[in-house]
């Protein structure tokens, strides 16, 4: 009886919760999601990396070709591991710098969700192969999504960074 009585006060606390969370307009943290992996990194070369989208997704590249350069979102496979994950502070390593960072203020591929993010120039479209060039993912990565780069919305010429950052390289 008293597990009962248990059970039902937290199922009215999650649906205050869950009506909480409406009212200041949150997302219900309760709700799973999903990636879809739309792609994998096939080949990843100092110049050049060939990216090949999955056919139920390649319809989704036509018009790709009329820009120079894309913004690619991957998953960092090889530290999709809880110790990664947990990882909150780190000294960026490809910086050369004594600088201890949280993670959500550099580039670390150790963090709680293991995306990466770059930028690459557009070399070639062949139906659902893209070859890119300034890939930093790893072969066998998996693409999240693929954004093109539009210098209006994605370029901010004036962004404040940290001086560690302006040496090394870009990522």
């Amino acid at each position: 009886m008293e597990s009962n009585a248990r059970a039902t006060d937290d199922g009215r606390r999650q649906i205050l919760e869950q009506e909480k969370s409406k009212r200041l307009g949150m997302p219900n943290m309760d709700v799973k999601s999903e990636l879809r992996f739309i792609g994998v990194v096939e080949k990843a070369e100092e110049q050049e990396a060939k990216v090949r989208i999955f056919p139920e997704f390649c319809a989704g590249l036509k018009g790709i070709e009329d820009f120079s350069h894309l913004i690619i979102l991957y998953w960092i496979h090889l530290r999709d591991n809880e110790k990664e994950r947990q990882t909150l502070l780190v000294f960026p390593r490809r910086h050369a710098v004594t600088v201890e960072t949280g993670v959500f203020a550099c580039r670390s591929p150790s963090r709680p969700n293991p995306m990466g993010l770059c930028v690459v120039e557009l070399l070639k479209v062949e139906e659902c192969l893209l070859t890119v060039k300034d890939l930093d993912a790893l072969e066998g990565s998996p693409i999240i999504d693929i954004k093109p780069y539009i210098p209006r919305a994605d370029s901010i010429p004036n962004a404040r960074v940290p001086e560690w950052t302006l040496h090394g390289p870009k990522t």
